[in-house]
């Protein structure tokens, strides 16, 4: 029988991507179906596009499906073919990269999760199904034009810090799970007024959309496909774009320049920079934006603390790992004293 997971080292993989010259395409995709044995469909996709060659990383639930992944694109017909060839996927939005160097993702990683998204929310206490208007880029210039719409960024902090709409409201938070109340309260005294919400590529929203209809709020949009699909629309009809400096997404890429702008610093010496990056320290690997020059001085690390042990025997870091705190130990996505106080410590 087939292995119907990787097992080939890591860091193997993601030598052998960097060294091919197979173009590849980078998409995402998402629907909203009950499946009755998640379990069972997880294998079997897994099945098809491992045959096929697809990487990425999909969630599946009992609520439906995630996906981002990379496809060769000598074989993207094949993919879309099979794809579709499953009825209640048949049809479903796949949006392509907009700034792609097909270098992604390196290996295929098909999870089972309760939800294919975090949010937190009891889906039995409203009707999901109840979403948002979706709009058109369009007709989202042509709301974001009016004086009295409030747009809405459903992402993390660290994405809207390189990119967002014109005067987005932008939640400081970690988690979508996190943004749904805050968002909640900043807007409950304009419940009549016109919101447009956005995120990557939509799902976010799907479900942000039915909660907020749910609590009363009375106009609520979605940027159809999210930024991703705005931005592909936009440049097939010579549309203004909106959205300003990079989109960030969750691949080997970090970000996929929307616009030439450079919204955000380098969290060490704060030069305009947008470059996010995972600390080098594979023990620290925190999430943050660095410049070339703090790069470079600080050998693609956050702190010098990280540099230093990083440049120890792998023998002396497995002894000091266990007494050590990183910055990025405990998993916060550049919420820490060094990047906010600009300390190189």
């Amino acid at each position: 029988m087939k292995r119907l997971y990787n097992r080939v080292n890591r860091a193997e993989l993601k030598k052998k991507l960097e060294e091919s010259v197979e173009p590849r395409t980078t998409l995402s995709f998402y629907r909203y179906h009950k499946l009755s044995d998640p379990a069972a469909f997880r294998d079997e996709l897994y099945a098809g596009l491992d045959r096929l060659g697809v990487f990425g990383r999909i969630y599946i639930a009992s609520e439906g499906i995630n996906g981002q992944i990379s496809v060769l694109s000598d074989t993207f017909d094949d993919f879309k073919n099979y794809l579709y060839s499953i009825p209640w996927l048949n049809g479903c939005r796949l949006n392509i990269a907009v700034d792609d160097n097909g270098k992604s993702f390196f290996k295929l990683n098909i999870k089972l999760r309760n939800k294919i998204v975090a949010d937190g929310l009891d889906d039995s206490t409203f009707d999901v199904t109840k979403r948002g208007k979706h709009l058109s880029a369009p007709e989202v210039n042509a709301l974001l034009d009016k004086p009295d719409t409030i747009v809405v960024d459903m992402r993390n902090h660290y994405e809207s810090e390189v990119g967002h709409y014109e005067n987005a409201i932008c939640p400081d938070v970690e988690t979508f799970r996190e943004a749904l109340p805050i968002v909640e309260d900043m807007l409950a005294n304009k419940k009549s007024e016109p919101i447009v919400m956005y995120c990557t590529g939509g799902i976010r929203c799907e479900k942000a959309s039915a909660y907020y209809l749910h609590k009363g709020f009375e106009q609520v949009y979605m940027i159809d496909g999210g930024i991703i699909e705005y931005t592909r629309q936009c440049e097939e009809l010579n549309l203004p774009n909106k959205f300003i400096g990079k989109n960030f997404v969750f691949d080997e890429r970090l970000g996929e320049r929307i616009s030439d702008d450079i919204i955000s610093k380098c969290h060490q010496c704060g030069a305009p920079c947008d470059i996010h990056k995972n600390c080098a320290n594979a023990a620290c690997h925190v999430l943050f934006i660095q410049c070339d020059a703090c790069a470079a001085k600080l050998q693609a690390c956050c702190s010098q603390e990280c540099t230093v042990f990083n440049a120890l025997p792998e023998e002396e870091k497995e002894l000091q790992k266990p007494h050590k705190i990183f910055n990025g130990t405990k998993f916060g996505k550049g919420r820490y004293k060094a990047l906010r106080m600009g300390e190189l410590s």
